[in-house]
């Protein structure tokens, strides 16, 4: 499907801090730019870097050592650009740090809100800031769980008219809950908003191990596409987190299983036709 990967961490350990993947074998060790080519060899061929949520100290000197890899190729993979992290609660470097991300091939910004207290996203600062990027030309990658998808996102969503998003792991349903009527109210709400788009990556790992299929998770896909349409769909692994679901290789082949019954022209605006749009790249 010449997959352009939006969602592309890396782990590199004896640079960076990695806190929150602590006790999580399937994450332990390093996860290097030849190991990913090395699982996507003839599916991916572009990547766009994701900021790591790496321990917060390292966020700059993260987005600061990918930037010495945008516009290498590893393994026939090229990095295209990064999203970096940002901090749009904080006032203190907000403006230095969009200045100078955005000579580090930054492309968009991520700050993951399901990690935080809700009241951050709703205060003026955090919105002020977002509208900032927003006139900076650069979309904003949302991380909320289902539940926070209209109580907190929607708001979020009214108040900056003007900045595009990006809505990260099909809107975090909660699979092995079976939250589908909570996720799938929050989605459609979500959906009103024309600056939106859905990112199809995550999603297996949010199902009870070893249950993800194709069978349980078209439903969820099915709705994204009636919900945004393909032209405001793109493709991300979420690699390595993807190994707490059914790995690389079995998303990428899941993906092909799940788009076969779309036209060719919709296939490749979720492939790569929308990243390329929406992160300019």
């Amino acid at each position: 499907m010449d997959l352009i990967d939006t969602h592309q961490h890396l782990i590199l350990r004896d640079r960076i801090g990695y806190a929150w993947t602590e006790g999580m074998p399937a994450l332990a060790g390093d996860f290097t730019r030849a190991d990913y080519a090395g699982l996507v060899a003839g599916a991916v061929t572009a990547s766009i870097f994701m900021e790591t949520g790496v321990d917060d100290a390292d966020y700059q000197s993260e987005a600061r050592l990918v930037a010495g890899m945008i516009g290498t190729s590893v393994g026939g993979v090229k990095m295209l650009g990064q999203i970096a992290s940002i901090r749009p609660e904080d006032d203190s470097g907000f403006d230095a740090w969009l200045e100078e991300a955005q000579g580090l091939g930054v492309v968009g910004f991520r700050r993951i809100l399901h990690v935080v207290p809700d009241g951050v996203s709703e205060a003026e600062t955090f919105r002020a800031k977002l509208r900032k990027i927003g006139r900076a030309g650069l979309p904003f990658d949302l991380n909320f769980l289902s539940r926070q998808l209209i109580p907190v996102g929607v708001p979020l969503l009214r108040a900056c008219p003007d900045q595009s998003f990006v809505l990260d792991h099909c809107g975090v349903p909660d699979v092995a809950a079976g939250d589908w009527e909570v996720w799938k109210t929050g989605i459609d709400a979500v959906a009103a908003f024309p600056n939106v788009v859905v990112k199809l990556s995550g999603i297996t790992a949010y199902c009870a191990p070893g249950t993800a299929t194709v069978a349980l998770l078209r439903p969820y896909v099915d709705h994204l596409l009636q919900a945004f349409g393909p032209g405001r769909m793109l493709w991300g692994s979420d690699w390595p987190v993807v190994n707490l679901g059914v790995g690389l290789p079995g998303w990428t082949r899941m993906t092909t299983e799940l788009l076969a019954g779309l036209p060719a022209d919709e296939r490749a605006a979720i492939a790569h036709g929308t990243a390329k749009r929406v992160y300019g790249v």
